[in-house]
């Protein structure tokens, strides 16, 4: 057994993959799933219901008409976005209480961020794009559990260093992207998650570089300090655009962020 396998066998706490997902997930690998089905899944929770409906009629949205059923919702946004909010609102716990606000947030921002891009700019399926950006940093909660002030001490070093990869390492002997990649793995999670899971910092490692790119390059925008002069151009290649006014990109993308943040907050 590997060191990384070991850190993610001796946190006696890791974290299972919240019920709802889990169901939620295997209705949609079932060809012959419908949306009632999946409406009927999110029923079950009552506070889940609540916010898929606020969250329906929300101006991230954008209906005119008031929705009032999961099915009238889910038949509206289609099981795809529906499986996005189930899984954004049934993670927001773990990655509040294991991770803090400012991962919840970036989450969010980058989830935000990659929707909107690769589907400006028809990169990658959009919906598919949303869930690899909320879960890439899912690694930092595993490491916040394995010594959460030990992690405590990687964050501030990162706010000097930048490089907070190469802070993991020095302090764990491991770092995010690998820990998220045995946590996608233990939760059986599409390789596409646990593909930018792993390379969204490297993504001309990854058999998909074009998902870990989008990834990679949404991670940096969101960033309060993001300089488009960091963008690695033989990495930023694998998207076969350009970005002309990234600074205008970032704005666009944080204003989208902030209706849905807004809307998770209450």
């Amino acid at each position: 057994m590997d060191d990384m396998s070991q850190i993610l066998n001796t946190i006696k706490e890791l974290p299972a993959m919240p019920n709802v997902i889990m169901h939620a997930l295997n209705v949609m690998k079932d060809p012959d799933s419908s949306a009632k089905e999946l409406a009927k899944v999110i029923s079950y929770d009552q506070s889940l219901s609540t916010k898929v409906l606020t969250l329906v009629n929300s101006a991230y949205y954008g209906f005119s008409q008031q929705v009032t059923s999961i099915a009238r919702a889910i038949a509206l946004i289609g099981m795809s976005k529906a499986k996005n909010i189930i899984i954004t609102v049934a993670m927001r716990p773990m990655l509040m209480n294991q991770g803090d606000k400012e991962l919840w947030k970036h989450s969010i921002k980058t989830a935000v961020g990659c929707e909107y891009i690769a589907k400006s700019l028809k990169i990658m399926d959009a919906d598919e794009a949303f869930v690899i950006g909320f879960l890439h940093d899912l690694g930092k909660v595993v490491l916040n559990l394995k010594d959460p002030a030990l992690y405590t001490k990687v964050k501030e070093t990162a706010q000097v260093s930048s490089n907070i990869v190469e802070i993991e390492r020095l302090y764990f002997g491991t770092d995010h992207c690998q820990m998220g990649s045995l946590l996608t793995k233990r939760w059986q999670l599409p390789l596409l998650i646990n593909n930018t899971t792993k390379y969204h910092h490297n993504p001309n490692l990854s058999s998909m570089p074009t998902a870990c790119t989008l990834v990679y390059l949404v991670d940096l925008l969101v960033q309060d300090n993001f300089d488009p002069e960091t963008l690695d151009p033989d990495i930023m290649k694998n998207l076969n655009i350009k970005i002309d006014q990234p600074l205008i990109l970032k704005e666009n993308v944080l204003a989208k962020a902030e209706i849905l943040l807004n809307e998770l907050s209450t």
